[in-house]
């Protein structure tokens, strides 16, 4: 068995935007393969933005995931159809209350293979839903990390409210649609 800080360890890298990274960082801490999780910004104009400044809307920075795996153990596809599956792609700039760019459901791809996954996913994607999905694919940005309290905070806080009713939900779709890909 490979050590798995072994140079010849295999892991891909996606980072992927789709409302609050609240949820996203939720929902990709359960899936087999997934050695790391990180909430951040990216896509924006602004040098080192933090949470305050990019809820202005003002940075044009997204709140995305950082999402590293195991091809071996997930395949990339699981990892997006699971992206598709945990937030509605066809309203933009808009996850339920959560209302801006930052919320934007939004594909950064580290290369053009990444961009071609990336595409292919919309595409599978679009044969679920009903209205166009808008999810953009954008260039590649400098990914700045989000502030330790955001950083696993469903684990940390699962009594917030948020949590409750806004993350429960679709942990819960995402179990009953991927249970085979999740950690029991």
């Amino acid at each position: 068995m490979l050590n798995p800080h072994s140079p010849e360890k295999t892991t891909v890298e996606f980072d992927l935007a789709g409302g609050c990274f609240w949820c996203q960082d939720a929902i990709y801490r359960t899936v087999r393969g997934v050695s790391f999780v990180e909430s951040g910004y990216t896509g924006g104009s602004w040098p080192n933005p933090n949470y305050e400044a990019v809820c202005t809307g003002q940075t044009g920075h997204a709140e995305a995931v950082r999402v590293r795996f195991d091809p071996d153990i997930v395949p990339a596809e699981v990892i997006l159809d699971i992206f598709f599956a945990s937030h509605d792609p066809t309203t933009l700039n808009r996850q339920g209350y959560d209302v801006g760019t930052q919320y934007r459901s939004a594909m950064f791809p580290h290369d053009d293979a990444q961009a071609q996954l990336f595409h292919d996913a919309i595409e599978r994607a679009q044969q679920l839903w009903n209205d166009p999905i808008v999810t953009t694919i954008e260039q590649p940005d400098i990914w700045y990390p989000a502030e330790d309290i955001h950083q696993d905070f469903y684990r940390k806080r699962p009594d917030v409210g948020y949590c409750q009713v806004i993350i429960n939900p679709k942990l819960a779709r995402v179990r009953q649609h991927y249970s085979a890909w999740l950690e029991t």
